[in-house]
């Protein structure tokens, strides 16, 4: 009866019978070392050295890095502020016109009968947010102010005073609000964050330079007084010669009344609210640590 051999038994007789492992027996790998190429030997190993022909590159007197060969190099040529100062920190915000967003409406992509935020806006393919980019929301422009026809409760981040106008012209709603950029990145793509199964965080308030424009009742800021943003409603009403709307008597008037908490991301959801997407749930905290944390405007 014949037993199998064990593997690898072959490999092992074989290391049996050799010497021992010393600096002695030591060679390279075969093909692992090359005979050096003779260079500038004439005939008899090149005539250029691998080199080439002539000039800097042969002769080995290659310019420093940033010479333009006399001309004034680029970090000369360029100014050093004025235009060009706080570059890397401007914002921008991508426009959306009125004719853009009344075209949306129209095809059925963004629901009037819902407050419409950025959220909307993404979803409906209407503007593209890139946080990394330093986009900072949407400024809404008055192009398209004559055809815009759509009652609205809508939040952007910037608005030109003829958008404003346009929107309460047909009894609508406007919200300028401040997102910061862990909170934008989340309210234009909130699907990959809920699989992430993570609270939703508060949002951050307006960065010091901001505050001004996000208080004014003429740029209807979310910080702003509610009595001085209906003073400025009328005041915009008696410059562009229309008569406002009153919203209090309007079937829609639970809707077009609906605002985001300044600290609140998503309309309907609060921070600390973690979605449960396989099982279609919303879990709330309820540790008083947590709630105090997540309730405070600070």
């Amino acid at each position: 009866m014949s037993f199998p051999k064990k593997p690898g038994g072959k490999a092992l007789d074989t290391l049996k019978n050799l010497p021992r492992i010393t600096l002695a027996n030591l060679r390279p790998e075969p093909g692992s070392i090359r005979a050096e190429k003779r260079r500038g030997r004439g005939q008899h190993g090149g005539n250029r050295s691998g080199r080439g022909h002539k000039g800097e590159r042969q002769r080995g007197n290659r310019p420093r890095l940033g010479f333009e060969g006399g001309a004034t190099p680029f970090y000369l040529a360029i100014p050093k502020y004025t235009y060009n100062e706080g570059h890397s920190r401007r914002y921008q915000y991508q426009p959306l016109s009125l004719k853009r967003l009344q075209y949306l409406i129209d095809l059925g992509r963004v629901d009037v009968t819902q407050p419409i935020d950025l959220t909307q806006l993404v979803n409906a393919r209407g503007v593209t947010i890139q946080p990394l980019k330093r986009d900072y929301g949407v400024q809404l422009v008055d192009e398209g102010a004559d055809i815009f026809a759509a009652k609205v409760n809508i939040e952007v981040q910037r608005a030109s005073e003829g958008a404003i106008a346009a929107i309460e012209r047909n009894g609508g709603i406007i919200t300028t609000s401040f997102y910061d950029p862990i909170s934008l990145g989340i309210v234009i793509k909130p699907v990959p964050f809920f699989l992430r199964g993570q609270p939703i965080p508060k949002r951050m308030l307006p960065v010091e330079d901001m505050v001004l424009y996000y208080t004014d009742a003429e740029n209807r800021g979310y910080l702003a007084d509610p009595e001085k943003i209906q003073k400025a409603r009328l005041a915009l009403a008696q410059k562009y010669g229309y008569i406002l709307p009153d919203i209090s008597k309007d079937e829609l008037y639970d809707m077009l009344s609906t605002r985001k908490d300044v600290r609140q991301i998503f309309f309907g959801l609060s921070p600390g609210w973690v979605v449960n997407m396989s099982e279609k749930k919303v879990l709330m905290p309820t540790d008083e640590k947590l709630l105090k944390y997540y309730n405070s405007k600070e």
